[in-house]
C-alpha cells in the first residue's frame, strides 16, 4: 500500500527520522525505554482513583454524588485501556512475566478484556494498518458521519446496547473449550471485585452501579469520538495521500490539560512515541 518514493513529499530523512519514516535507532531506543517504577506508580494511581471516586460517593451518600462517580468512571476505564495497550505491547514492565501478570489480572480482566485475544488482534492492526485486512477499520470507518448518525450511535452507547454486545461473546465463549478458561477467569475477577466492594461499602449495589454500568454504557466510546477519533481520521487522511505505512502517518495530537484529563490521558496522543 505504500506509494512510490517519487510521489512522497521530500521531507525525509531528518535528524530524527530515517528515509523510510521510522525513528532513528538512537531515538527509537530512547522512546522504548521502560520506566518500571513510574509505570508501577501509574497502575497503582489508577486503582487509587477508583477507590477515591467510589469511596467519595459512598461517603457523601447522595444521589448526585453517585451520578458524578458514575460519570468519572468513564475516564478511569480509558486509563485501564491505555495501560492494557502498553501491556499488550510488552512495554508496561521490562520483566515480561510481571508485564503479563499485571496486564492480565490487574488491568485487562477487571475491565472484561481477554488480553491474549486483544494482543493478537492489535498486532494484526499494526501489521495491516489502514490496509485491506485492517481488523479495526469498523471502529473508525464510519467517520465522519452526519449528526443524526452520531446521535443514534451515542444514544445506543448511552442506553447500554453497544455495551451489551461486548458481554455476549464473553458468555458465549463459555461453551468453547479453547476460551472457557479465560472467560471463567474474567468472571471470577468480577466476582472478587463485587465481593470486595460489597465488603468495603456495605452496599451490594455499588459494584453494578459504579463498576459494571460505566463499562456497559460505553462512556469510553463517547470519549473516543471527542478526542481519539480526530487522531484516527487524520491518520486515515494522511495514509490515503502518502501511502499505507504507519510511519509516514503517525503523529502527535496535543490536547488541553482538561481535555487530556477527561478523554486522552497518559500521553495517549503521542502516537509515534507509543507505537513507532
Amino acid at each position: 500500500m505504500v506509494t512510490d518514493v517519487a510521489d512522497r513529499p521530500d521531507v525525509l530523512p531528518t535528524d530524527r527520522l530515517q528515509a523510510n519514516g521510522m525513528a532513528r535507532p538512537e531515538l527509537r531506543a530512547d522512546l522504548r525505554k521502560i520506566a518500571d517504577g513510574r509505570n508501577a506508580l501509574t497502575v497503582a494511581m489508577v486503582w487509587a482513583w477508583v477507590a477515591v471516586i467510589i469511596g467519595g460517593a459512598v461517603w457523601v451518600d447522595r444521589w448526585w454524588a453517585y451520578l458524578i462517580a458514575f460519570l468519572l468512571m468513564g475516564p478511569i476505564y480509558a486509563r485501564f485501556a491505555i495501560l492494557m495497550h502498553e501491556a499488550a505491547h510488552k512495554l508496561l514492565f521490562s520483566n515480561k512475566r510481571a508485564n503479563d501478570w499485571v496486564g492480565t489480572w490487574l488491568i485487562a480482566y477487571p475491565t472484561w478484556t481477554p488480553i491474549g485475544l486483544y494482543r493478537r488482534g492489535h498486532f494484526s492492526h499494526h501489521k495491516e494498518e489502514f490496509g485491506p485486512n485492517e481488523p479495526d477499520i469498523a471502529f473508525y470507518g464510519g467517520y465522519p458521519c452526519d449528526r443524526r448518525t452520531l446521535a443514534r450511535r451515542l444514544v445506543r452507547d448511552a442506553v447500554g446496547i453497544s455495551g451489551w454486545k461486548n458481554f455476549v461473546p464473553l458468555f458465549r465463549s463459555l461453551k468453547v473449550p479453547a476460551f472457557r478458561r479465560t472467560s471463567l477467569s474474567i468472571i471470577g475477577v468480577q466476582l472478587v471485585l463485587w465481593a470486595v466492594l460489597w465488603a468495603a461499602t456495605g452496599r451490594w449495589w455499588i459494584y453494578p452501579l459504579l463498576w459494571w454500568l460505566p463499562f456497559a454504557h460505553e462512556q469510553r466510546h463517547v470519549l473516543a469520538v471527542v478526542a481519539v477519533m480526530p487522531m484516527s481520521l487524520a491518520s486515515i487522511t494522511l495514509t490515503r495521500v502518502y501511502g499505507g505505512d504507519e510511519h509516514f502517518t503517525a503523529g502527535t495530537v496535543l490536547l488541553t490539560h482538561l481535555l487530556a484529563l477527561a478523554t486522552a490521558p497518559l500521553l495517549l496522543g503521542f502516537f509515534l512515541a507509543r507505537c513507532g
